[in-house]
């Protein structure tokens, strides 16, 4: 190909090759754990999802600037999905603790008690479906990887960088 002909395809074959089985991995993780936590745990991957995050703030309470943010989701979507879990008692809304304009997002008792009847089933899915032929090195390395790639994605992306991660 003459040098100022522009490359068809601007990824080289390992990052070719790499980008297809994460997008195959992508895909059918969230379709099997949709379905897991919906079957096996009786609630929404959004759910679990918010509830997890919530979970890991400290006082279990968070802005929902923040929570958006630390989960990669739109204000807006955030906000009709917390609308949808206050009906059922798993979070409330209250006046930021810190930010007089803000809203904090508080994990409620009864939400807790969901997150707490859900996570061991949920890591018993995660380790046989996802990690049951990896062994200790191989999950070293993947987590490294990651690593480094969420931090691309935070330099490069659209969103602010989360206050927890």
């Amino acid at each position: 190909m003459p040098p100022e002909a522009e490359d068809p395809y601007p990824l080289s074959p390992s990052q070719q090759t790499a980008w297809l089985e994460y997008m195959r991995v992508h895909h059918r993780l969230e379709y099997e754990m949709n379905r897991h936590l919906q079957t096996d745990c009786g609630m929404s991957m959004g759910d679990y999802t918010v509830l997890n995050a919530l979970s890991h703030a400290p006082g279990h309470r968070m802005q929902l600037t923040a929570l958006a943010t630390t989960i990669g989701w739109e204000r807006s979507r955030l906000s009709h999905h917390l609308l949808r879990m206050a009906r059922r008692d798993l979070v409330t809304r209250a006046a930021s603790e810190t930010d007089g304009r803000g809203t904090d997002v508080v994990l409620g008792a009864a939400g807790w008690e969901r997150l707490r009847e859900a996570a061991p089933v949920h890591a018993a899915w995660v380790r046989r479906s996802f990690f049951s032929d990896t062994d200790q090195a191989q999950e070293d390395a993947l987590a490294a990887i990651l690593a480094t790639v969420y931090e691309n994605l935070l330099r490069e992306g659209t969103l602010p960088r989360p206050d927890v991660l």
